[in-house]
């Protein structure tokens, strides 16, 4: 019975064999699995949490820059708004100013012509006088000459102040 009683070829000591290596197979893929592939899942697991933390650190720092360059932009338009301020305050002093100056430059012209109307003025007076000195001076001479033949001196001094009482003081301020 021996080439008969085997189904396929099979014998006991094959099975028993096979069962030995089966149990063995698992037992190395068990130790294996322990040994090598919990520290290939660790490893794999801990790289995925690095890149999971290094993407999440990526979008907080996109948020970051968004949120400074909102800010950086922010700044700008009050920094310009600023500066369009005090350009247009300085502008504001710098017209004043002008017309402050302006305004100083007309009331001294006007106080220089006013000095020297004044002074025209004191001048002609001046010539005035000058002249009607020169005037009562030379009629006098002439009068004098005339009197002087025809008048004795109690007479011309009488005349001198009839002539000086009718001229008055009109005469002389015009």
């Amino acid at each position: 019975m021996d080439g008969v009683d085997r189904l396929f070829g099979l014998d006991l000591q094959l099975l028993v064999d096979t069962c030995i290596e089966l149990i063995a197979v698992f037992v190395l893929f068990t130790a294996l699995s322990y040994l090598l592939f919990n520290p290939a899942r660790e490893f794999l697991k801990k790289r995925q949490q690095r890149i999971q933390d290094e993407m999440e650190f990526a979008e907080k720092e996109k948020t970051d820059a968004v949120n400074l360059k909102a800010e950086y932009t922010k700044k700008i338009s009050e920094v310009n708004k600023e500066a369009e301020a005090i350009l247009s305050e300085s502008r504001k002093k710098a017209l004043k100013k002008e017309n402050d100056i302006v305004g100083s430059a007309k009331e001294e012209a006007a106080r220089i012509v006013d000095r020297a109307n004044k002074e025209v003025e004191l001048e002609k007076s001046k010539v005035k006088d000058e002249v009607k000195q020169e005037m009562i001076s030379l009629a006098s001479l002439m009068a004098g000459k005339v009197v002087a033949a025809s008048m004795d001196e109690k007479q011309q001094a009488e005349l001198i102040e009839n002539t000086l009482k009718e001229m008055g003081d009109k005469t002389w301020q015009n």
